[in-house]
């Protein structure tokens, strides 16, 4: 049977080949519709790009690619630090793609696993539809996810519902009875509800403890120092403030503190602080955490993709990573 072309995709979605070769290598650039019956099409037909055909003759591209929103914050570049590490002596580039968008997603996607730029590709922590991992599956993009899981996917998971029970039960047991929490809001789709599921996990132990978690205790902004400061402002000014407050982040939490401290308190005396990731930092200001082993969790989706590079036979695993508390002086 003889291979689609680019002008079988044109003529069957109606477009013209320019706006086929946009799809395919700048897909962000063509409007949604457009894309997603061009998509279909080339679905539908099996087209192969001459170039993934010739990344496909050959035996590697000599890189892997990491996508993830928020790239800049010292989470994802403290688990980028473990795959690069993990990379550094072996024959592969590394190559970082920032997602901002849903849109952009998609596209990078699309355009990786069509054009075959890389050998394989690390997601972090970014959901990802049933479309999306039909489309890696069908182009053979080899990939591991950290944070989402899915039963096609090597993953690292992380329990983050289990961090958030971990940060309540812990300042319960140091007596706390008025608790506090600060975490984000107004998430892009893009953008994995990490702190969400931490709250969920820190009001079920709460609940659990016979205590409750009121609405007034909970302050939500999107994630920044200044936010963060403006939260805890917001929680010292009631009546009856909290006198610990689990915070999603240990970013959020170093804010937190700047603005307890502004205020003259004395941590933990006056008020707790608990963060969650276990930053480089966290040990040198002295913060309390929950530990989620960054670092490592970039090193073992290093090794899951290249297992299953070597060899496609080898089964796709799911490697649940444990958290811990680690006390230091804000609790």
């Amino acid at each position: 049977m003889a291979h689609s072309t680019v002008y079988d995709v044109a003529d069957k979605a109606g477009v013209s080949i320019a706006t086929v070769s946009r799809v395919v290598n700048s897909p962000e650039k063509v409007n949604p519709d457009t894309r997603t019956k061009v998509l279909t099409v080339i679905d539908q037909l099996g087209y192969v790009p001459k170039a993934e055909a010739a990344a496909r003759a050959r035996k590697s591209a000599g890189r892997i690619g990491v996508l993830a929103p928020f790239f800049t914050y010292p989470s994802f570049v403290q688990r980028l630090r473990g795959v690069a590490n993990a990379l550094s002596a072996l024959p592969f580039e590394l190559t970082v793609y920032n997602v901002d968008s849903t849109a952009r997603r998609d596209s990078y996607v699309t355009s990786l696993s069509l054009t075959r730029r890389l050998d394989g590709l690390i997601l972090m922590a970014l959901p990802f539809s049933q479309a999306i991992v039909e489309r890696l599956v069908h182009h053979s993009m080899e990939t591991v996810s950290i944070e989402v899981t899915h039963p096609s996917f090597s993953s690292i998971e992380i329990d983050d519902h289990a961090g958030g029970r971990l940060a309540a039960e812990f300042l319960i047991s140091k007596g706390h009875q008025r608790l506090g929490f600060i975490g984000d809001t107004d998430l892009p789709e893009h953008a994995f509800p990490t702190s969400d599921r931490r709250l969920g996990g820190y009001r079920a132990a709460i609940h659990d403890a016979g205590l409750a978690l009121e609405h007034q205790y909970i302050a939500l902004a999107a994630q920044s120092l200044e936010n963060a400061m403006r939260c805890m402002d917001r929680l010292l000014d009631l009546p009856k403030p909290p006198t610990a407050v689990f915070c999603a982040s240990d970013t959020q939490a170093m804010g937190a503190l700047k603005a307890a401290r502004k205020r003259g308190l004395n941590i933990p005396r006056d008020i707790a602080i608990i963060g969650f990731d276990d930053l480089d930092v966290a040990d040198y200001i002295g913060l309390s955490t929950i530990r989620q082993h960054l670092e490592e969790s970039g090193r073992l989706a290093v090794e899951l993709l290249l297992s299953r590079l070597q060899s496609r036979t080898r089964p796709i695993q799911n490697i649940r990573l444990n958290l811990e508390i680690i006390e230091r002086e804000t609790t």
